[in-house]
């Protein structure tokens, strides 16, 4: 028996008829936010405190998206007859995020910790122009930047904290020892008090 002309349309309508009063079983987004990894990679963040001009993300960059302008600084001596100090001042730092694609190599290659993934993404736009964030935006996207993950109670201390620990220790001990010759002093007769008590 041949099939009825358009019976498998009414069977396709019958299953979306039956699955639309149903309550659907998968959380989709954006109603649910998805789970991310801590560390996900997302937006780059700039700590721009820690920027030092050095241009080595921008060399490294495969993709050419970082642009950094700047302009060298003259400081004065530090002690007198010494010599003065030139240092690079940043006046612009952007990254195109329409020519980003996340591979890392910037924050891997910064020695200062300037640069750091944020777990952000829900950065699009209407605008392609508006996908490059100057250093301004990339400041702001320090604050979603999440914590660094406690070391393992097992590991051997970072020899930075071991190094300030000990500074740290040296200063106590210094201002303890001087606060107990300051207080040997002041429980010291004075020497004048001394002959008047012998006479």
């Amino acid at each position: 028996m041949p099939p009825i002309p358009g019976s498998g349309l009414a069977k396709g309508l019958a299953v979306t008829l039956r699955t639309m009063t149903r309550k659907s079983v998968t959380a989709r987004y954006p109603d649910t936010q998805p789970e991310l990894p801590p560390r996900s990679r997302g937006v780059i963040g700039l700590f721009e405190e820690n920027c030092t001009v050095c241009m080595l993300c921008a060399r490294e960059c495969p993709d050419w998206c970082i642009y950094i302008d700047s302009h060298k600084e003259t400081l004065p001596a530090a002690a007198p007859g010494g010599r003065e100090r030139s240092r690079n001042v940043l006046d612009r730092f952007a990254i195109d995020f329409s020519l980003c694609m996340y591979c890392g190599i910037c924050i891997e290659v910064c020695p200062f910790d300037a640069l750091f993934w944020s777990p952000e993404f829900e950065y699009a736009e209407t605008d392609i122009l508006e996908l490059t964030h100057e250093r301004d935006k990339l400041r702001e996207w320090m604050w979603t930047v999440p914590a660094p993950p406690a070391l393992d109670p097992r590991a051997e201390e970072p020899k930075e904290i071991g190094a300030a620990r000990k500074t740290a220790d040296k200063l106590a001990a210094a201002e303890a020892a001087e606060a107990a010759r300051a207080a040997e002093a002041a429980e010291a007769p004075a020497p004048t008090q001394e002959r008047e008590a012998g006479e």
